[in-house]
């Protein structure tokens, strides 16, 4: 006799999924995907235009004449003469953009010594008074500048630092340290513990541990923070306006281009060039374009590094 054939139970697939009001169909999903995607690309193509199109109106007007700018403010030029930016250098504009850069190559190194020194003794080693001093330099950063320009001035002006390079680029540096201690703690504290460890253990010193070992694995911080401090001291108008006058009449004028840049407006008078003026907004504004164009990608490193530790 022939065994019983068995009845084989259906496949059984997956479950049905429940429709009512509450589910959520995966086209849904996809159309929301889909139209916050075309929302944050819309918003970034604006934000885009709003930022690309007044540097390309400036550029551009360089290159016109007075009477172009006076006709039209949108005409396109009809000579593109790059003597315009010879005449800008020489009335001035290349000597604030000197001034500039030396305050600046003081400054900068400056802050970022100071700053990640203090920062890195703030985020690894515990001593009584640790928080109370790491807030206190991140209350500097909520302090308006506008609020100590009267006794700042009174400060410089005793230690007989006024109009000096080595004056203003200490001001910089007293101004920029809160920002950079609060970025390079938040950095050094991501930094792994073992590889600190390991050169205590191999007998390096604190100071050659921060040097050789911490201070290079920041690099990507000590980049971003670099630079922003570098768009900031560039960009400063309201302190060198304070500090950097000359004191009498033997003195220099040591402008830096955000001076030189409204020194040269009032010096144009009724005869106004206005072509060397875009040409002076021009030089003074490419430097720093062309930094952050350059390291855009060790910024964006910098900014994400520490969250993604």
């Amino acid at each position: 006799m022939s065994a019983p054939l068995k009845e084989t139970a259906p496949a059984q697939g997956p479950a049905p999924r429940p429709v009512g009001r509450g589910a959520v169909r995966p086209g849904d999903r996809r159309g929301e995907g889909v139209v916050l995607n075309v929302f944050s690309h819309g918003f970034l193509a604006l934000w885009a235009v709003l930022i690309v199109l007044p540097l390309l109106w400036l550029v551009l007007s360089s290159f016109r004449t007075d009477a172009q700018i006076g006709g039209s403010a949108f005409g396109w030029p009809r000579n593109w003469d790059l003597g315009v930016f010879s005449r800008a250098w020489e009335k001035g504009i290349g000597d604030y953009f000197t001034s500039t850069v030396v305050v600046l190559a003081i400054s900068v190194p400056l802050t970022m010594l100071l700053g990640s020194m203090a920062a890195y003794v703030l985020a690894r080693y515990e001593f009584r008074g640790n928080r109370l001093l790491y807030y206190f330099f991140v209350a500097g950063a909520m302090f308006p500048v506008f609020l100590a320009l009267v006794p700042l001035f009174f400060m410089v002006k005793r230690l007989d630092m006024l109009n000096t390079y080595h004056g203003l680029a200490l001001v910089y540096v007293a101004y920029s340290l809160p920002f950079t201690v609060f970025f390079l703690h938040a950095f050094f504290r991501t930094l792994p513990t073992a590889v600190f460890e390991a050169a205590v253990l191999d007998g390096a010193s604190h100071t050659r541990t921060f040097f050789q070992v911490m201070l290079p694995m920041a690099k990507p911080g000590l980049l971003s923070v670099g630079i922003f401090n570098t768009l900031g001291q560039w960009n400063q108008y309201i302190l060198p306006t304070v500090l950097m006058q000359p004191q009498s009449g033997d003195d220099p004028e040591r402008y830096v281009l955000t001076q030189g840049l409204i020194q040269l407006q009032q010096q144009q008078g009724y005869a106004s060039d206005l072509p060397v003026l875009f040409a002076g907004v021009t030089i003074a504004m490419v430097p720093m374009l062309v930094v952050y164009l350059s390291f855009q990608r060790q910024v964006q490193a910098g900014l994400t590094s520490a969250t993604l530790k």
